[in-house]
């Protein structure tokens, strides 16, 4: 069963409770269409946001995880697929904004029946929404969930598909805090900077690797024992932390926060003590205001968006015939990007972030006087 809600106009017939719920959320945040998935047989429960098509369909990751409710999951995915719309918008692809969100432990409830039936809930949006992998999906997932479903990227290099998409994610982000470092320091180098990587799965592992090969001091912590050990025996001589709040009251130059969002938080911006925050993790800032508070303290916030579409760079790349030298190339271009967002901040006098989100919705503003919503029919 799906329940589909469009901000403007709910459909005939009674609604079922969620599709209410999402519909009045929706019709507050601005989304396109909120989507409520379910399927008894699998024990899917999952939800589709689709904030914008302004640009093309939209595209984001499946995160796979156990929300404490369906508010959270809720609250979860209609952030995510603003972000998404405003990260494709920053880099110059033709794509819009989605984010899909299922809800429980995939340990527990990830299998092939499962995902094959996301799968076709997806094919049933008939290409307004391209999905991908997030947190608690690989490229093996969206091999299963192409079997009933064509809208689907970031599948295994077997299968002609783009693999893990956290390499390009872990590169961009690292071509960001160069952008970073050269306005914090006057050189894009993080040679000789303490950097403190909180969150070393996916794509904090990739970006340890740069950063060291960059000759940066490397500092880390997880709550995954298994993700941390992976690390350090591919680099002994990184240091290790108890967790975040130990990370950030330490002197660090840099502090990338790259595990689920919300990380910069009151609390944090009080007893941080890096110029720089620049992190491959989604809508990092915890709440509005946080960008102003940062600004005043001196501290350069990298808009993660803006760092950590090197992900979504990679796996929009299939959608042309997959080269990995092409999208490299293209993430590197976040160096330039981000100079642009700082540049932007700059002549405006506006925190970072906020130079952030006028350049996306620029780009957003102007195409969709040509056109508001993506179809089906309609020609890239």
């Amino acid at each position: 069963m799906t329940a589909s809600v469009d901000p403007a106009n709910t459909p005939g017939g009674r609604p079922n409770d969620v599709a209410t719920r999402t519909g009045v959320f929706a019709k507050h945040s601005g989304h396109q269409q909120v989507v409520y998935c379910s399927d008894d047989a699998t024990g899917l429960q999952a939800i589709i946001s689709i904030y914008s098509t302004a640009l093309g369909p939209a595209l984001g990751g499946t995160r796979f995880y156990p929300y404490a409710s369906e508010e959270d999951a809720l609250a979860d995915v209609l952030n995510l697929s603003k972000g998404m719309a405003y990260k494709a918008s920053l880099a110059g692809l033709d794509l819009g904004g989605g984010k899909a969100v299922i809800i429980g432990d995939p340990e527990v409830l990830k299998t092939e029946g499962l995902l094959r039936a996301y799968g076709r809930m997806v094919q049933s949006l008939g290409g307004r929404y391209y999905t991908a992998c997030d947190v608690g999906t690989y490229s093996e997932d969206m091999d299963i969930v192409a079997r009933e479903c064509a809208y689907v990227t970031g599948r295994t290099v077997e299968h002609g598909g783009a693999g893990d998409s956290s390499v390009l994610t872990a590169f961009g982000t690292f071509q960001g805090m160069r952008a970073a470092a050269e306005v914090a320091w006057g050189s894009p180098s993080l040679a000789g900077k303490r950097v403190g990587v909180a969150g070393v799965g996916k794509v904090g592992r990739h970006l340890v690797e740069h950063l060291r090969e960059d000759g940066a001091d490397v500092v880390i912590t997880d709550v995954d024992e298994r993700a941390i050990s992976r690390v350090t025996h591919a680099y002994p001589e990184v240091d290790v932390v108890g967790d975040a709040d130990a990370m950030v009251r330490s002197d660090l130059d840099v502090y990338a926060p790259c595990a689920l969002g919300g990380a910069i938080d009151d609390g944090v911006v009080e007893v941080i003590k890096a110029k720089v925050i620049c992190g491959a993790a989604n809508n990092q800032l915890a709440h509005e205001g946080i960008e102003k508070v940062l600004e005043e303290r001196g501290i350069l916030y990298a808009p993660d968006y803006c760092v950590n579409s090197g992900g979504l760079i990679q796996v929009a790349d299939e959608l042309e015939g997959f080269s990995f030298e092409r999208a490299k190339a293209r993430s590197e271009k976040i160096f330039d990007s981000t100079l642009r967002v700082f540049a932007l901040a700059a002549a405006e006098g506006v925190p970072a972030a906020v130079a952030a989100d006028r350049l996306a919705e620029r780009r957003m503003t102007e195409v969709s006087r040509l056109r508001t919503m993506w179809l089906p029919t309609m020609t890239r």
